[in-house]
């Protein structure tokens, strides 16, 4: 499903250069659930952003579900975003004035599905998270937990070949963080692949494989 080869990425930080990424390789199998483990500064985001088609590399090779992903135009990295990839953040990066129904809908609306069909799979979705009859409550009115399923409903909504998951329990108490890894791993058992950026050793021990990272390299 991933393949890189020899990937860099540096950032111009004054007169300076700032490589992030040092020579990645890294070979993730379609249905695999993995996790990419690092502290603070060892290039974790960026290479979840580099993987999301949301940051280019500078040299290297990154291939996704066959298809080469290298200096693409917004154009198309928006496309292949749409086609290949479900997104879910720490934050959960709802917008705060649509309710979770419209929230969990927004992918399909990009897809040009009109809005009583894609009300109708969102309202799917939400099931599937056990959210169902919170379809008309807004952001506001929800907890963490819900929160954090709703933004995995819209992720899922589009049926995407991956899932890049960005910290997604480090806001969550430990029971609704157990209750999110479920509904993870049951999309990864039914053939999804998941990876997930996390620092808690005890999500990472959810996971079949676990990626150390430390100073733009992988050292495990």
């Amino acid at each position: 499903m991933i393949s890189l080869s020899n990937i860099t990425k540096s950032y111009k930080v004054g007169n300076h250069s700032l490589e992030v990424l040092k020579k990645i390789n890294l070979e993730i199998g379609s249905g695999e659930l993995v996790s990419i483990m690092g502290s603070s500064g060892s290039g974790k985001s960026t290479l979840l952003n580099l993987l999301g088609i949301l940051d280019d590399y500078e040299s290297g090779r990154y291939v996704l579900n066959d298809t080469l992903i290298q200096n693409l135009s917004e154009k198309k990295a928006a496309f292949y975003r749409n086609q290949f990839i479900g997104f879910v953040f720490q934050s959960f990066n709802l917008l705060s004035f649509k309710n979770a129904m419209e929230n969990v809908a927004l992918p399909l609306y990009y897809q040009k599905v009109s809005r009583k069909k894609r009300n109708k799979i969102a309202l799917e979705y939400l099931e599937k998270v056990g959210l169902k009859e919170w379809a008309e409550h807004m952001p506001s009115e929800m907890s963490g937990g819900q929160k954090q399923r709703v933004s995995i409903a819209r992720a899922l909504i589009s049926q995407p070949k991956i899932i890049l998951a960005d910290e997604p329990t480090g806001a969550l108490d430990s029971k609704t963080s157990m209750e999110v890894m479920d509904i993870f791993k049951d999309v990864n058992q039914k053939g999804m692949t998941v990876l997930i950026v996390t620092h808690e050793n005890d999500i990472a021990d959810m996971t079949d494989r676990v990626i150390h990272l430390k100073d733009g390299s992988i050292v495990d």
